[in-house]
């Protein structure tokens, strides 16, 4: 059996650098890039989506091609083609060359970021692959505690422009080399792929499946609510009626309890599937938010969200990785993994967007009922998705 530690490692790294430049980094680098370039906040914030729309966009063919050739040339690919994005954005001068750098770097972010890594360990490692995820995801979510102050100290003793620069070497000097170190593994034999008794689906075969389109809603319906949440939870709080320093300290608790739950999930692996696991896991957003919302007028109350969401989110994280392989098999898991990422990256996209948009209104309760009511049907749609599976509801047509 091979072992884990080599792709874990080289992923788990490559997961901090990459989330920590490609997403993390952007929030502070923000009010900079504003500021000299004179964008607007929707023109500001708008590229950044439609950078992850993108990756949305090409997570499909990305997947496809893992599955083909392995992860090492296409994340490695994906680090050249990031760094450009950098490197265009350092040079920009207007709003066309802003939106064309992350129009570049949302490529690079659907061949570098989380779904192409579980989609590569899913190759090289097949039914190992789940501990393996939920290593790499641990590491991953160190790297907002590491870039936001790295960023940071970097604009405190150059630019912004400058501050790309060195994040695009990092990128080149660092990813790059790490991603070629790692193990393509080899397709399935077909007369091999089913000797676990297990059935694995042709990307065809899963978007054939009701299961298939029940579990991208719940996906995407989750990414909407994390995403609009996330961006704007200091907001919230604070709009609520908590003090702003209040808010930013208890919205800290969320990063932490985000590793909490990972941990957990990772004491799982072996004793419960990835579907149970699933069950608590979608279960806790609307429990967190029908606390805030019924009590959030109480410190402890919004303490308690911050504890339930983060422990949820960093879950989510790892069930991205390990449910479609519980469900549809590994032997073509990058193709059916990016089908079901495509439409939670492009709800995360438009999230926050438009619940800036919702919050101009002042009110905040009809906000966070809607997005309970959203997260409870979402659970109702996984369990009946998972109870139809264990039931073979759905597997007439699916390969024997």
């Amino acid at each position: 059996m091979k072992t884990q530690s080599s792709p874990v490692w080289v992923l788990g790294v490559t997961q901090v650098i990459s989330w920590g430049i490609l997403y993390y980094a952007f929030g502070v680098m923000a009010p900079a890039i504003q500021a000299e370039l004179q964008l607007a906040p929707a023109q500001l914030y708008g590229a950044f989506s439609w950078a992850v729309l993108v990756a949305g966009v090409a997570s499909v063919p990305v997947g496809i091609l893992i599955d083909r050739i392995g992860g090492r040339r296409v994340m490695a690919a994906g680090s050249l083609v990031s760094g450009a994005g950098l490197l265009v954005l350092a040079w920009c001068s207007g709003v066309a060359g802003y939106f064309a750098a992350w129009t570049v770097m949302g490529a690079g972010m659907a061949m570098t970021l989380y779904e192409a890594a579980f989609a590569t360990l899913n190759r090289s490692l097949r039914e190992a692959s789940r501990k393996a995820i939920s290593n790499v995801t641990l590491m991953g979510g160190l790297a907002s505690t590491v870039f936001w102050p790295l960023t940071a100290w970097l604009l405190g003793r150059q630019d912004w422009r400058q501050t790309c620069l060195v994040f695009a070497a990092a990128l080149l000097a660092v990813c790059l080399p790490l991603h070629l170190l790692l193990d393509d593994g080899a397709p399935p034999a077909p007369a091999l792929a089913r000797k676990d008794g297990q059935q694995h689906y042709s990307l065809r075969q899963a978007v054939a499946e009701p299961v298939f389109w029940l579990l991208a809603s719940v996906f995407a319906a989750h990414a909407f609510t994390f995403s609009a949440l996330s961006v704007h939870m200091i907001p919230l709080i604070r709009r609520i009626g908590h003090a702003g320093h209040l808010a930013v300290t208890l919205a800290a608790l969320i990063g932490p309890m985000q590793v909490a739950g990972r941990l957990v999930e990772r004491a799982l692996v072996g004793r419960a599937t990835p579907q149970a696991v699933g069950v608590v896991t979608f279960a806790g957003l609307p429990a967190a938010l029908l606390v805030l919302y019924a009590l959030g007028a109480s410190a402890w109350a919004v303490v308690l969200f911050c504890l339930i969401y983060g422990m949820t989110n960093g879950v989510l994280t790892i069930l991205r990785g390990t449910l479609p392989q519980a469900v549809f098999g590994h032997a073509h898991y990058g193709a059916i993994a990016g089908a079901l990422a495509a439409p939670s990256l492009i709800a995360k996209a438009g999230a926050p967007l438009l619940l800036a948009f919702m919050l101009e209104g002042g009110a905040y309760q009809p906000l966070l009922g809607g997005l309970f009511l959203l997260s409870l049907a979402s659970f109702a749609l996984y369990l009946f998705a998972v109870r139809s599976q264990e039931r073979g509801l759905w597997r007439s047509r699916a390969p024997m």
